[in-house]
């Protein structure tokens, strides 16, 4: 990328950071990105003709799809913020190339699997021992509160205060949102509490920080391989895909859905009702102004 690309690069990041409140590993991802493009077109980015752009598909014919569009999604924003800050006049981004993707169905546990894992996470919670009681608190939170695994591991310690039935989240984009925190959940935290350090900044510390990611995504396979549930069928995120389906089952809003999983579209919060299908057929069937003609 050549200076001046990568200047514009710069002011186009400084705005996503100032206006939209891009996350770190957002802005990160748009560099990348941006970087690629910019290699793939030349070495020039910020004046590319439509024309120009026109060959990317071409080029990235070999790329997944998601990648592609991810791609293409950087660079339209890039453009449309030169045009909007007078940096450049036209917006070639419509050369682009435009996959269609269609988004990935959640991998969900059934009901009986989550009460198999719980039951034996708490059998063995029953003993005392520290790291037992440390893993019926993360699955708690993960299950029933639909933490994300970044927003799990980076819990500080005092993030649950007795008798406060919630917690506040900074969560992706760096939006604050207020999450349940159930009874059960709170006295599994309460019970590890007392086996953390009370110089402590994390509530799951692990080494110089709190426990990694891969740590955490370990600890869950390893919970699911003791309660007889195939490991690879499991993750923190599957937990919290479990907690989106199975409220939504059990009759929670689309809306309250959204804001308790911190989604910023609610087209992303519609995916779970997939799982609902048989609950809508049969709500169609008893509700349906015409429903009793059919009988």
């Amino acid at each position: 990328m050549n200076e001046a690309d990568r200047a514009l690069v710069d002011r186009f990041l400084e705005m996503m950071a100032a206006e939209a409140g891009a996350s770190p590993n957002t802005l990160a991802a748009y560099r990348s990105d941006l970087s690629a493009a910019a290699v793939d077109l030349g070495g020039s980015l910020g004046d590319a003709s439509a024309e120009r752009l026109s060959t990317l598909g071409e080029q990235w014919s070999a790329l997944a799809a998601s990648t592609v569009a991810r791609r293409s999604a950087a660079l339209r924003r890039f453009y449309r913020f030169l045009v909007d800050d007078s940096l450049r006049a036209d917006d070639p981004s419509a050369a682009l190339p435009q996959p269609s993707l269609q988004r990935p169905l959640p991998r969900v546990l059934e009901p009986t699997e989550v009460e198999a894992l719980f039951a034996d996470a708490e059998q063995r919670a029953s003993s005392g021992e520290p790291l037992a009681l440390r893993n019926l608190a993360i699955v708690e939170l993960l299950y029933g509160s639909g933490l994300r695994a970044s927003e799990l591991i980076t819990l500080p310690r005092g993030a649950l205060r007795r008798g406060q039935p919630f917690l506040i989240l900074l969560g992706k984009g760096q939006k604050e949102r207020l999450v349940p925190i159930s009874t059960r959940a709170e006295a599994a935290v309460a019970r590890w509490l007392e086996h953390v350090p009370a110089n402590s900044r994390w509530l799951f510390p692990g080494g110089k920080s709190h426990i990694s990611r891969v740590r955490l995504f370990q600890l869950v396979r390893e919970l699911a391989g003791k309660a007889g549930i195939a490991p690879d069928r499991i993750s923190p995120h599957v937990l919290r895909h479990a907690f989106a389906t199975h409220l939504l089952a059990g009759g929670a809003d689309l809306r309250v859905l959204q804001a308790l999983l911190g989604h910023a579209d609610i087209a992303t919060t519609q995916i779970y009702t997939h799982v609902d299908a048989a609950r809508l057929v049969q709500l169609v069937n008893e509700r349906h102004p015409l429903a009793d003609r059919g009988r």
